[in-house]
């Protein structure tokens, strides 16, 4: 289990908890001797996870926008939405292709992206998915995944603080931590 901090309902994640979190998830991926010809993160909460795969592995990242997180404050799972189009600057998803997010909670989310490229990219051979966290109500069960959480926690992510923050907390924050401790003048 995580070394970060966890209740039976909560479990709060750092930067760098996160950070090995995801190398782990790399690792994984290639002790598996299994190798991607395309990669594939889903918007937002797979980005900094396609991210750093894509680099260690020296792969074009293509993001597809997948969301179903939207009402209240991001905390409750609504209509799901597949964005149309997948950006990349490589060519066309091709070969077997590696589909990475940050978590896998009820599943619908994985299963449907996976069912939605298998249809429309025809040069997809095989489809694996990769995921930090799978949590037990999960109805799809990730290809990889670091952690196993049978208590279902909310996770929170380092990056969540941008999510209620808007420009002016921003501006005060960063105000605060340019101004530092106030500097006692010798008289």
């Amino acid at each position: 289990m995580t070394s970060a901090t966890q209740s039976e309902f909560d479990l709060y994640v750092d930067w760098d908890e996160y950070h090995c979190l995801v190398e782990k998830l790399c690792l994984l991926v290639h002790r598996s001797n299994w190798h991607f010809d395309s990669l594939l993160c889903l918007a937002r909460g797979g980005l900094r996870v396609g991210d750093v795969i894509s680099r260690i592995y020296d792969v074009p990242l293509a993001i597809l926008a997948a969301s179903s997180y939207r009402a209240a404050a991001g905390t409750r799972q609504g209509q799901l939405d597949i964005g149309e189009y997948i950006t990349m600057t490589s060519d066309a998803l091709r070969g077997n292709l590696l589909l990475v997010d940050d978590l896998v909670d009820s599943g619908v989310t994985l299963a449907r992206v996976v069912s939605h490229l298998k249809e429309r990219y025809a040069k997809v051979e095989e489809v694996r998915t990769g995921v930090i966290w799978y949590k037990a109500c999960s109805t799809f069960k990730p290809d990889y995944f670091v952690e196993h959480l049978s208590t279902n926690p909310w996770i929170h992510q380092p990056f969540e603080i941008y999510d209620a923050m808007g420009p002016e907390k921003l501006a005060e924050r960063l105000k605060k931590k340019v101004a530092g401790p106030q500097a006692v003048s010798p008289e």
